[in-house]
């Protein structure tokens, strides 16, 4: 086990995105990176970067435990841990089963919080590290047929602002990164998840119309083309590529006092100050302008 200060980096859900896109930047820094995602055929070009590569599912406490262990093994610590792993699930809430509303938060929330658990002794011991967790602007406001996945970026919020305090005296930061708008696969999924949600809503004859028609059918078609048209309207360049996030990630942890909120991009910069200055009646009217309200 190393002496020194470990500073060794994990990050999770490394196989594209935000978390491909500063695992490079980190190696290619000098950081001693360990990239993770559940395949590891998914990251193998981060080999290439000078990357350690670790299979890790959040959902799963065993691939958890065994990765920070190797880490620890061969450092001493987890000296970074940056909680990245996540993803969209879409659809109106009646709609969402409930088996995916579970995995949903298992990615999201339960995997980040485990992995916090995993890390800190160590990191507790040697009284340096560094957590920092993926958010959204997504914590901070709520869109229609989002509701689940903005949950669990405000449960995000919540974590981070308590781990923050309860860390601090072991010379522990936690830092929230909190972007709007990134150019990356998220878009797909999130869509694909508003089908699979209503696919197997219907199919398990949940939120029915007494004729039997599906009553958050145009709410559904028109939220998927929302999500899509989003990155290929002019408001796209009010975002930001991945390495935008990795970028302020690496300022982040090199500080000698991590700052405790990363709001990213214009698009959330002006997105959140618009939900701050709204009420909630003017909030749902704009909404009601983008979206047809289900009846």
């Amino acid at each position: 086990m190393a002496t020194e200060t470990s500073k060794a980096v994990l990050i999770t859900g490394c196989s594209s995105g935000i978390g491909e896109a500063t695992a490079r930047r980190l190696a290619r820094a000098g950081w001693t990176v360990y990239a993770s995602a559940r395949r590891l055929e998914s990251i193998e070009s981060l080999a290439g970067d000078g990357c350690k590569l670790l299979r890790l599912d959040v959902t799963d406490e065993q691939s958890m435990r065994a990765a920070v262990e190797v880490i620890v093994r061969d450092h001493g610590a987890v000296g970074v841990l940056v909680n990245n792993a996540g993803y969209s699930q879409g659809g109106a809430i009646e709609q969402v089963p409930m088996e995916a509303v579970r995995r949903q938060f298992e990615t999201n929330v339960f995997g980040a919080i485990a992995l916090t658990q995993l890390a800190l002794p160590a990191m507790r011991a040697q009284r340096w590290g560094r957590i920092v967790n993926v958010g959204s602007m997504g914590g901070r406001l709520t869109f229609p047929g989002g509701g689940l996945y903005h949950a669990t970026k405000y449960s995000l919020e919540a974590i981070s602002d308590a781990l923050r305090f309860e860390v601090k005296g072991f010379g522990v930061d936690v830092t929230l990164v909190e972007p709007g708008l990134i150019t990356t696969e998220f878009a797909k999924s999130a869509v694909a998840s508003v089908v699979e949600a209503q696919s197997a809503s219907m199919g398990a004859n949940r939120a029915e119309s007494a004729d039997g028609s599906n009553p958050y059918e145009r709410f559904n078609v028109k939220l998927a083309a929302m999500t899509t048209g989003v990155y290929e309207s002019p408001i796209r360049h009010l975002g930001g590529a991945p390495d935008v996030v990795a970028k302020a990630i690496e300022r982040a942890i090199s500080r000698r006092r991590s700052p405790s909120r990363m709001l990213l991009t214009p698009s959330a910069r002006l997105t959140v100050l618009q939900r701050k200055l709204l009420p909630d009646r003017l909030w749902d009217a704009m909404m009601r302008t983008q979206l047809p309200q289900p009846r």
